[in-house]
This record gives C-alpha cells, sequence and structure tokens, in this order.
C-alpha cells in the first residue's frame, strides 16, 4: 500500500483514486499501468516525483491526456507523471507568442487566442494537450500555409533528470532546443513552452459528406485538385462507417459515406473573397457530381475549426494504423476503394488521406530535427475494438490495407498518426538519431528518462 510519505507527495500505487486519475488515457483500448502513477502542477511537485523514482529505482514517463498511449509499450517498472502545470495561457498579442503550460489542452489555447484576433497551429480537437501534440510535430489545418506546427514553439522549459529547470532556444542551449523538437522524447519533463501566433479572425470550414456509391468520382476530383490547391486550403478525405449513436447524425449512420472536410484561411483578415473564391474551386466541383446529404462548409471564426473534423470529445477505444503515401494515382485510388469503400465490409469506423504538401513538405532551416514531411498524403485509418474479436478483424484489415498501398508508400513516418509502439517511428535518419543520443546522453546520462522515447529515435541500449 501507499505510504504517509508517497501519499504527501502524490505517488500513487494501483487502488489508489489518485493512481487512477494519474494514468487516465484517452485510448480505452491501451490502458497503462506503471508501477506509481502522479500528477503533477508545479515544478516542486516534479521534482519530488523524480527523487522518488531515483530512490525507488524506477524509470520515468511522461503523459499529458494519453491521446497517444498506444504507443507507450508496457511500464511495469516506471513511475508515469501526468503533467498539468498550474497557470493560464498567456498571449502577448504584440510579439504574436502565448506561453502554454504543460497539461493544457488546444480547446483552452483556442480560447485564449480568440479576442486577440490570433491562432496557433492547433491539432483538430480540443482534448488534445499541446506539449505533446507539438514535439511530435503536429500537422495543423493551417499547415499547408504554416508548416509544421512544431516549427512555431520558440522556448521550451523542462525540467531535467538532475532536478534542474531549464530553457531551451535558438540561442540557450540550441543543440537540445533542435532535439526537443521531433526526436522522440526522452529528454526530461516539459513544463512550459512558447508558441509563435498568426493573424486570424474568419476562415471557411466544414465537412461535406455523399454516400460512398459517389465516392470513385468524388475522390478522384479531389485527388487531382490536391495537385494545384492554393496552400490557404487544408482538406482530408475520409470514408467513414459510423455506427447508430445519439451523437451521430442518423443520415451519416448505418452505411458508407464519403466525407471532404478542412479549413481554407482567410489571409485578408475579414475579407472572405479569395478564401470563398477557393472554397468553390473546391466544393464546387464535388457539389456537381452529387449534392452532399450534409454539408456544413461556412464562413466562421477560428474557434469552430476544432469542430470541422468531429473528432470524439470522450475517451474511446481506438486501434489502427498510418502510413505516408506518395501520391496514389488512379491505381492507388482503386485499391483504396477496394479495401475501404462501399461493400469493402471494412471494420474501420475512419479510414482516408490528409492532404499535405505546400510549406508542410518546405524544409524549415530554423526547424528541429522534425521541420517538415515530404510526402503528398497521410493515410490513416482506425476501428473500435468493442471485443477480442473485432480487434482482430481491425488488425486483419488495417494489415490488407497496408499491403495494398506499399507502391506508394514512403516508408516514413508522421510521429502524431503512429497507432502502437509495434509500428516504430519513421521520421529520423541515423545521422538525425546519432546527434539527439548525443544530446540525451549530455542531460539524461544515468538514463532515467530512457524508457521514455519512443521506438526508432534511439541507438542508446
Amino acid at each position: 500500500m501507499t505510504t504517509l510519505d508517497e501519499r504527501n507527495s502524490g505517488i500513487a500505487e494501483q487502488g489508489d483514486d489518485a493512481y487512477a486519475e494519474a494514468t487516465q488515457v484517452f485510448n480505452l483500448a491501451a490502458p497503462v499501468e506503471p508501477a506509481a502513477a502522479v500528477t503533477v502542477e508545479s515544478v516542486a511537485a516534479i521534482r519530488a516525483a523524480l527523487s522518488h523514482a531515483v530512490s525507488n529505482g524506477l524509470s520515468v514517463r511522461v503523459h499529458t491526456t494519453g491521446h497517444a498511449s498506444a504507443t507507450f509499450g508496457p511500464m511495469p517498472d516506471s513511475l508515469l507523471i501526468r503533467t498539468r502545470l498550474a497557470g493560464p495561457v498567456v498571449v502577448d498579442s504584440a510579439r504574436r507568442v502565448a506561453r502554454i503550460p504543460a497539461g493544457t489542452r488546444w480547446g483552452a489555447v483556442v480560447d485564449a487566442l480568440a479576442p486577440h484576433g490570433l491562432a496557433a497551429p492547433h491539432g483538430s480537437a480540443a482534448t488534445v494537450g499541446v506539449v505533446g501534440y507539438l514535439l511530435r510535430g503536429g500537422i495543423s489545418f493551417y499547415g499547408r500555409s504554416r508548416g509544421l506546427a512544431v516549427n512555431s514553439v520558440r522556448a521550451i522549459e523542462l525540467v531535467t533528470a538532475d532536478g534542474e529547470l531549464r530553457r531551451a532556444t535558438a540561442l540557450q542551449d540550441p543543440e537540445l532546443f533542435w532535439a526537443l523538437r521531433g526526436g522522440g522524447g526522452g529528454f526530461g519533463i516539459v513544463t512550459a513552452l512558447e508558441v509563435d501566433l498568426f493573424p486570424a479572425t474568419k476562415v471557411i470550414t466544414g465537412a461535406a459528406f455523399w454516400p460512398a456509391t459517389h465516392a470513385p468520382e468524388l475522390l478522384n476530383a479531389w485527388r487531382h485538385w490536391t495537385m494545384s490547391a492554393s496552400p490557404e486550403v487544408s482538406t482530408s478525405l475520409r470514408l467513414l462507417n459510423l455506427p447508430p449513436l445519439p451523437d451521430v447524425p442518423p443520415v451519416l449512420a448505418g452505411r458508407t459515406m464519403l466525407c471532404i472536410d478542412g479549413v481554407i484561411l482567410c489571409t485578408d483578415g475579414d475579407d472572405v473573397t479569395t478564401a470563398t473564391r477557393q472554397a468553390d474551386d473546391l466544393l464546387g466541383p464535388l457539389r456537381a457530381i452529387s449534392e452532399p446529404v450534409m454539408d456544413t462548409w461556412q464562413v466562421t471564426t477560428p474557434g469552430a475549426v476544432l469542430a470541422t473534423h468531429m473528432d470524439p470529445s470522450d475517451p474511446v477505444p481506438i486501434q489502427g494504423d498510418h502510413l505516408l503515401l506518395n501520391e496514389i494515382g488512379d491505381d492507388g485510388a482503386t485499391e483504396l476503394l477496394r479495401l475501404l469503400g462501399e461493400g469493402s465490409h471494412s471494420p474501420l469506423v475512419v479510414a482516408g488521406l490528409r492532404q499535405l504538401g505546400g510549406a508542410l513538405s518546405t524544409p524549415d532551416p530554423t526547424g528541429g530535427c522534425l521541420n517538415h514531411i515530404d510526402a503528398h498524403y497521410i493515410y490513416s485509418g482506425a476501428g473500435i475494438p468493442t471485443d477480442p474479436d473485432a480487434a482482430a478483424a481491425i488488425t486483419a484489415h488495417t494489415a490488407k490495407v497496408r499491403a495494398a498501398l506499399t507502391p506508394w508508400n514512403t516508408g516514413r513516418t508522421a510521429p502524431s498518426f503512429v497507432e502502437s509502439h509495434t509500428q516504430p517511428q519513421g521520421h529520423l535518419t541515423a545521422e538525425d538519431i546519432e546527434k539527439i543520443d548525443a544530446v540525451r546522453t549530455r542531460i539524461d546520462p544515468s538514463g532515467l528518462f530512457a524508457a521514455d522515447i519512443m521506438p526508432n529515435c534511439t541507438a542508446r541500449h
């Protein structure tokens, strides 16, 4: 049982309420069971937790929301630290910079920025934690015009294995700053980030849905549009098999649907003329093929972008796969629809392509070890493993999709889209890993955080 000293420091073991809180994850199919766990709200609490780990011979693992828990791997001999640092999002509107405490979720950031007419390159869900999303790259609906979200990070504050609170910037420990931005973790416990912002008062965003009967024509039209699309426009195409649940519109449930959603950033302030033309270029040919059964595309404010992708707001079980693809051509489109379209009997609730290119594919000379994604599409697909049979069916089908898309697979990965620790990260070169390991050796020579490194992101043993 937990000792008095451990209760006073917040350290908890299985069976304690504090343990359940600290180990809560968003992906219910990937629970975590560390030897001990703690939720920290201050630098002092982090230092106490690190001291406990060292005294008890435990490695240290770190998370915030547990969205990526399927990538963690086992942690039976670890102390899991959940970061929830106290303090608000502080916005410096003159400098267009926000300081964001670790543990903050994107919904809180978007709310804090709205009164200033500013935006950040956030993810598609309000519940996702800022730190994990950014340091794994971050692919935003603003990404084709703004680049990878991690390129917006201007400062990182963290507590390292020796208990020191460090600050890494382009001028202050630039090697650590470079390695933190995409290096795969294992450096320490991030307490706050500073992020560049950009003006945004109006966007055009939404989603249009069609029965998958029209998928061949719609996919072909969308795919050709992506080849010359303006960088202010970022979209995704998804094939959906949504169950008849209370929060699913009846018109979308119980059959395979095709959805095209996205965001058009209005770069001229409140003037939506250019963005409206760009929306017509995208949606006009698609609506001409068939009228959508549901269409929410509209001129609105940036806060609405968090609802565009219709990501779940409550924890759910998820199991899936991810690839980075070159342009798939007609043959790849045929294979995609054969395995995911109408009549495929796919067990995946959602699967499809996220448009890349633009600034996402352009190396940032001031960026970290991950500063661009060299591919045309992100493929991702996931199902809900309600029981072992459903889990087995999802595993088998994702393997079929992966095999079918092999000719267009780049062999690389986007870290925030990797679904499992059995699918290692593939975004770093061997030279990058060697340089990153040198930084880890300098700031964590005893390897206290070694178990927290993502697979394929280190050569250390």
